[in-house]
């Protein structure tokens, strides 16, 4: 192998795949807190028209 192979690993590492791994991490992260606020706001305001405003449109 050349010597150039092993920091080329180390760039494509640091440059591609450390950031795609954050966003996909905060994306699943967002994905998760929305669900369970979702789920806790509408369990809060079921009896009062904030849940029927929330959900149409």
């Amino acid at each position: 192998m050349p010597e150039w192979f092993g920091p080329a690993v180390i760039i494509v590492v640091l440059v591609v795949a450390i950031p795609v791994g954050v966003l996909i991490s905060g994306a699943v992260a967002a994905g998760i807190l929305g669900f369970f606020t979702q789920k806790a706001a509408a369990d809060a305001y079921a009896d009062t028209e904030y849940v029927e405003l929330g959900s149409q449109g």
